[in-house]
């Protein structure tokens, strides 16, 4: 143990913990005969200034979000309103995943999670309740340290909120492992010196996890 490499994990939330919200993206776009991966294109346009960075870095709201993507679906020319998609967002816990979490904190090592997400609704891709009851609430409260994007004005893949995440902890870069859904976020966490880890699934996470840090995980 004294040998260990790292000693911290930090986690995406949806995609990782989750399962990925782009999945009922496509069930939303199946059902409204949009393209499949059209929300995905749409978020993709412009993505340090769309409807869908401004609503994660909290700069505007629930309603104006609506108004915004709904423009910028038009523009790509179908109709679909930002309030269905916020409402497809949540997504459902893995329990392997949690069970991991229980696993690796009980092995020492620090758990901690980094989401981009919006202030407002609730599930997976939704600012916290705050509900102790709550399912999710129950997962973060494992954690030592979250920063989520809509309370830290800041969002992935912006190496500033690794950063941030590492000062937290007292831990240099490269005394991480860091998992999550999409590449893009996972590029500037292995810039930084963390070990990424891409997740396609929760199985092939797991995996991976285990096979870097020495532990039959899940």
């Amino acid at each position: 143990m004294n040998q260990r490499r790292f000693d911290a994990v930090i986690f995406d939330f949806g995609g990782v913990i989750t399962a990925s919200p782009f999945e009922a993206f496509n069930r939303l776009e199946a059902e409204r005969g949009l393209p499949r991966d059209f929300i995905r294109e749409v978020n993709a346009a412009n993505p340090d200034g769309n409807a869908w960075a401004l609503f994660e870095r909290a700069e505007i709201d629930a309603a104006r979000f609506d108004t915004l993507f709904a423009a910028e679906a038009a523009a790509l020319g179908h109709t679909l309103d930002g309030a269905s998609v916020l409402a497809v967002l949540s997504g459902a816990i893995r329990p392997a995943m949690v069970t991991a979490l229980d696993q690796l904190k009980a092995a020492g090592f620090r758990l901690a999670c980094i989401t981009n997400n919006v202030p407002a609704g609730h599930g997976a891709g939704m600012a916290r309740s705050g509900d102790a009851k709550d399912a999710y609430e129950q997962v973060f409260a494992r954690f030592e340290q979250v920063i989520e994007s809509s309370k830290a004005g800041v969002r992935k893949p912006d190496p500033r909120i690794y950063l941030l995440m590492c000062e937290r902890l007292g831990l240099e870069p490269a005394a991480c492992v860091y998992l999550d859904d999409l590449g893009i976020n996972c590029k500037p966490a292995a810039q930084l010196g963390m070990q990424a880890i891409k997740v396609t699934s929760g199985e092939q996470a797991l995996a991976d996890l285990s096979a870097i840090v020495g532990l039959a995980l899940g």
